[in-house]
């Protein structure tokens, strides 16, 4: 079957994209931001993001870029106040960036082979789950380090650093910031000229993941340290038991269904 100069075109791109974003997931191995899951997992949604376009690739580079040094910014500071609390930390597996970028990678696919407003309004889910992973990770890198104790979205009660649905003043400033880095971005790449919708989306997106983790989020509990965390084997060597939320919804899904949300928010707002 002879392709489409246009299918052959997404295909040598995707060709190209795995060779680049190879690269960058090799770089992220190196400096142990990615597992090796993480890495492959990252190649195939950079590829994803350059067949697409040359214009998203860049997007998704600049938001991996930012969101990684993000998190090596007063790593050691933030792993001493997350100890024994977070189900996963330092490198991301491939689950976790299926989770971040999975929604993101299926919009803009579907978005190149789709026409007319249709096309345009996968563009904007896309943006809106990438908006809503930028606006989380922001929240939870600058909250951790410089929002002192957190208090829980839902019941406004203190919380550990890091606990999901766990919110502070300055988590709350880098979510619309990060919300607005990805609108801006996008608006500088010509993706969209909804700077409003990007920023609606990814904040909402991000509210619903504390509401989710305030809420759903399997929530456990250390008998031996007398301490609430997300592991299910504590960083002590001791068995949790889970006192909260709901076993299946760990942090990994918390995320994807966020960036469902601010996807769904995104195209909501465009038919408004």
């Amino acid at each position: 079957m002879q392709l489409t100069p246009f299918a052959t075109m997404m295909l040598q791109r995707a060709a190209i994209g795995v060779v680049v974003a190879g690269a960058v997931a090799f770089a992220a191995l190196r400096a142990r931001s990615l597992s090796r899951s993480g890495a492959l997992a990252a190649t195939a949604v950079g590829a994803a993001a350059i067949a697409a376009s040359w214009y998203w690739g860049a997007l998704l580079v600049v938001y991996f870029v930012v969101s990684t040094l993000l998190s090596h910014f007063g790593r050691n500071r933030k792993e001493q106040l997350t100890s024994g609390v977070l189900a996963k930390s330092g490198e991301r597996d491939a689950t976790q960036v299926i989770a971040n970028g999975g929604v993101f990678a299926a919009s803009i696919l579907l978005s190149a082979i789709a026409v007319d407003k249709l096309a345009v309004t996968l563009s904007l889910a896309a943006l809106g789950a990438l908006a809503a992973a930028a606006a989380d990770t922001w929240a939870t890198e600058i909250g951790t380090l410089y929002g002192g104790t957190p208090r829980s979205l839902l019941t406004m009660r203190p919380v550990p650093p890091g606990s999901s649905g766990g919110v502070s003043i300055a988590g709350s400033l880098a979510m619309i910031a990060g919300a607005a880095f990805i609108g801006g971005m996008a608006i500088w790449l010509d993706l969209t000229s909804d700077f409003f919708i990007v920023l609606v989306a990814g904040v909402a997106g991000a509210i619903a993941d504390s509401l989710l983790g305030a809420t759903l989020q399997e929530r456990r509990w250390c008998a031996a340290c007398d301490r609430g965390s997300e592991q299910r084997m504590h960083n002590c060597g001791s068995s949790t038991r889970l006192v909260g939320g709901r076993e299946w919804m760990d942090n990994d899904m918390v995320n994807l269904s966020a960036t469902f949300v601010g996807a769904a928010v995104a195209v909501l707002l465009a038919y408004v």
